[in-house]
């Protein structure tokens, strides 16, 4: 068999094809004759075996015969999702005024606290020197030498011979005698009141 007819063209020097392959012409008018072979296989009701890659899937029994060829499907992006933007903003605008407000609730918080605060710490400061103060004056009330100025000023009058009373059993030692003499010229008694 010569090349020129296998290969169904009379062109020179251009070898047949391999089994299964395709030569350049056919290459290029593949696109356009795809469409066309497989509408003529379907419209013979012959079996059509579709195959992706290098594997052959199931043969599929084509029954439809039109004219035209099927519209090719495609897969669509969703639709986009609307979600109302007015609640968001409110709520967000709600969380970000509230924040706020108790940031500012809680900062003016303290701080009156840090005046009251302030103000017992003045007072307790006033208080420790008053204590100090009083404690220093009882201490001087309680010297040896206050306590008789102290007595002659009330009119007391110091004893010459004391008795004593003996706590555990209530007994009483010496003999208690009234002090004689004069009250102190500066005591109250001394000065007629």
């Amino acid at each position: 068999m010569n090349v020129e007819k296998r290969d169904g063209r009379g062109a020179v020097g251009q070898r047949a094809p391999r089994s299964g392959g395709r030569t350049a012409a056919q290459r290029t008018t593949r696109d356009t004759t795809s469409t066309d072979r497989r509408e003529d296989t379907r419209a013979r009701g012959a079996r059509e075996f579709p195959t992706q890659g290098s594997a052959a899937l199931k043969p599929a029994e084509r029954t439809r015969v039109t004219g035209a060829p099927a519209p090719r499907l495609r897969v669509a992006p969703p639709a986009p999702i609307r979600v109302p933007r007015a609640p968001f903003v409110a709520l967000i605008l709600v969380l970000v005024v509230g924040g706020v407000l108790g940031i500012l609730a809680v900062n003016t918080k303290i701080n009156e606290n840090a005046f009251k605060l302030e103000k017992l710490q003045q007072q307790q400061a006033k208080l420790d020197v008053d204590e100090q103060e009083l404690k220093k004056e009882i201490a001087e009330q309680k010297a040896p030498g206050n306590l008789t100025a102290n007595a002659r000023k009330l009119g007391l009058v110091e004893s010459e011979d004391p008795a004593y009373i003996r706590l555990p059993d209530g007994q009483t030692i010496g003999v208690p005698h009234p002090a004689q003499g004069a009250p102190s010229v500066t005591s109250q008694q001394g000065n007629g009141g």
